[in-house]
């Protein structure tokens, strides 16, 4: 049986793509993450050597909303590694959804930290390891 990898990319809906594009090239810029694709005035996808995360102008024209109880989580690669990804975030006038910290009900689960981004969507950065 092959291993096929579940998730494609993530895509986040923007109603200002400059701004919301400005935001992720900073953020992912703490990953070694960057620009691999971009469609002028439509959408700019970030990955290494594949699409991972976009940030779109919705293709119908409505405005981008969010949505209650969608979220996308970025994985780090330490638990330092988390603190500095939201303070960046928040650095960049993103809002607070959860300051980091160990989670679960013995406070011994993944280290994660919840923000959202400049168009609300909501963005959990987590470590899973114990440093």
């Amino acid at each position: 049986m092959t291993i096929h990898q579940l998730l494609g990319h993530a895509v986040v809906g923007t109603n200002d793509l400059d701004t919301a594009t400005d935001f992720y090239d900073k953020l992912f810029a703490l990953f070694g993450v960057g620009r691999i694709l971009e469609q002028a005035g439509r959408a700019v996808y970030f990955g290494t050597t594949k699409l991972e995360f976009g940030v779109i102008n919705p293709y119908n024209g409505d405005r981008a909303t969010i949505g209650n109880g969608n979220m996308v989580a970025l994985s780090a690669r330490s638990r330092a590694h988390v603190d500095e990804v939201y303070a960046c975030a928040l650095e960049l006038g993103g809002t607070d959804e959860g300051r980091p910290g160990p989670r679960g009900p013995d406070q011994d689960g993944p280290y994660c930290a919840y923000f959202r981004d400049l168009d609300g969507n909501k963005v959990l950065v987590f470590h899973a390891g114990q440093h």
